[in-house]
């Protein structure tokens, strides 16, 4: 009898544990009042503090209950200068000639957006409500990613399921994954596609030339991690469940059409939310506040908190990559940093803050006495409110800043170099073996050699207390912090000299301009950079 073949998710399925999945544990919820809030700046009192902070997430989600979501007509006045590349490639090799990697950055989300202005995005969008942009051009963003370049990737590269690809389905309002251990060679891959499971490879960046260039751009848009999932569903199918993010999304459709329903964040707690949600039930959601079909060529925006799902339609597959960025990059993730700080500072300093708690605090402080009216109750408060209010005197704004953009350069992919950038920075150093001997190894720098960081957020300064060491992306990899943030410590009297040439950024300065005690120093630290990869010159450089 000839055998019958067996499908990869049928082959998935027969591989998990009999019985039922194990229950997940009841959340217990526990009814706790909520304490009184007090505010750090002593010239605003706490109802003040209270009212206005409920005023502006009240506007926040008033804004995006809006029903506005269309490309906005773009005003004469803030109408931009952008890239004129007619396709993707156009445009990268377009802004390779711009001179500022942070203009660079601007003029590709310009183009990504295009015909809103990123003035007018940032100002009435970003963060607030959703934005369909439908063009009616399905070449536009050709050549970002593509389902032949998934099949290559899954042939040439070694594609993990559960690390860099995922195999979903969601039917009859249940969300499945159905990865299996090890590899995810295409036999499989495509099986599970054809039985119905939608296909997300969940860092293209690490195979994509294309994708890699893209982002590294983009986060220097956005001073945080740009990252990337791209999905592939098929025809008249679902893959996941009803959800929200907590990053801000760019989803661009690449091929054929997806049907998209968004939904308002559902209270003031969900309004830019610090996690994403679990799986919603289509009972829990209510209607959407925008129900579109990007086609290829269109995009769709949509802000952290706003729930959302995305079904394909029964004629055509679908294929999108969802741009994300701005994950735990709010006030709040910065106060969380600063706070305990401020905290730590101020009991080394201030005598108030190590004075000894009342001896009978317990009798009337803590939830079971929250209901007391007891005079002691205020007056301990009144104490807590005062030393909030000292705490900013202590706070160490500009060390926790900085550990957040120590956080921020790890996460960072490495830069793309452009030909030019090749051609003057130590990656495109001429050193090579041939006839049996080295050639063109070191680099002659002069105090007359103009140099430059090569991007403008590739490195910065920062010290532990003890030192000061210099942070580089340059050597960072592709793969999310695959390796460890790359750092070495700059001898105190060069640390002006770095900084000079960080601000200098992008402008060229020579070798002899930086603020060293020699001539010998200056050289010395030119070549440590150069060889970092953090500096590029303005020629190819001279070989020694």
């Amino acid at each position: 009898m000839e055998r019958k073949h067996m499908s990869a998710l049928s082959m998935y399925q027969t591989m998990r544990p009999e019985g039922p999945p194990p229950t997940k544990k009841p959340c217990v919820q526990v009814e706790v009042k909520k304490k009184r809030k007090v505010n750090a700046a002593p010239v605003v009192s706490v109802k003040v503090l209270k009212a206005k902070t409920k005023k502006f997430r009240k506007k926040l989600l008033k804004e995006a209950q809006r029903e506005d979501f269309l490309q906005p007509v773009t005003d004469a006045n803030e109408v931009e200068e952008c890239v004129t590349g007619e396709s993707l490639g156009a445009v990268l090799t377009e802004l390779t000639k711009v001179n500022n990697s942070r203009e660079r950055a601007r003029k590709l989300l310009q183009w990504l957006m295009r015909p809103i202005p990123t003035k007018n995005f940032f100002r009435e969008t970003w963060e607030k409500k959703p934005v369909f942009v439908q063009r009616n051009n399905p070449d536009y963003y050709k050549g970002l990613f593509s389902t032949t370049e998934l099949d290559r990737i899954l042939r040439e590269e070694d594609v993990q399921y559960g690390v860099n690809l995922d195999v979903t389905s969601y039917i009859n309002g249940k969300r499945e994954t159905h990865n299996l251990p090890g590899r995810a060679l295409p036999f499989t891959v495509w099986d599970f596609y054809e039985s119905g499971c939608s296909v997300r490879m969940l860092n293209p960046q690490a195979f994509s030339s294309t994708v890699w260039n893209v982002l590294s751009i983009l986060q220097e848009q956005f001073g945080s991690m740009a990252g990337a999932n791209v999905y592939l569903t098929p025809p008249g199918t679902q893959g996941f469940a009803p959800h929200y993010d907590d990053i801000e999304a760019f989803v661009i459709q690449l091929e054929g059409k997806k049907h998209w329903r968004v939904y308002s964040p559902r209270s003031e707690d969900e309004v830019l939310p610090v996690l994403s949600s679990p799986n919603f039930d289509q009972s829990d959601i209510g209607k959407p506040i925008l129900d579109v079909v990007l086609e290829a060529g269109d995009l769709l925006y949509f802000p952290r908190g706003f729930i959302h799902q995305g079904n394909c339609l029964p004629e055509a597959h679908s294929l999108h990559i969802t741009i994300s960025s701005y994950q735990k990059n709010s006030w709040g993730d910065l106060l969380q940093k600063v706070i305990p700080a401020a905290l730590e500072i101020a009991m080394e300093e201030d005598v108030d803050f190590r004075r000894g708690l009342p001896l009978d605090y317990l009798t009337y402080m803590g939830v079971q006495n929250s209901d007391k009216e007891d005079n002691r109750r205020v007056r301990f408060l009144a104490r807590i409110e005062n030393l909030m209010n000292k705490l900013p005197t202590y706070a160490p704004v500009d060390a926790a800043v900085d550990q957040k953009a120590r956080e921020f350069l790890h996460d960072c992919l490495p830069p793309v170099l452009t030909l030019d950038e090749l051609a003057t920075s130590v990656r495109g150093a001429p050193a090579r073996w041939e006839g049996r001997k080295v050639k063109n190894v070191g680099t002659l720098m002069t105090t007359q050699t103009e140099i430059r960081i090569l991007r403008a957020g590739c490195a910065r300064l920062g010290s532990d207390g003890d030192a000061v060491h210099l942070y580089y992306t340059t050597d960072n990899s592709r793969v999310y912090h695959k390796e460890e943030l790359k750092s070495f410590e700059i001898q105190t009297e060069h640390t002006d000299a770095v900084e000079f040439l960080i601000q200098s950024y992008p402008d060229f300065v020579t070798v002899g301009g930086l603020p060293c005690d020699s001539a010998q120093d200056r050289i010395a630290l030119a070549e440590l950079l150069f060889e970092k990869g953090i500096i590029r010159t303005a020629e190819p450089p001279r070989i020694a």
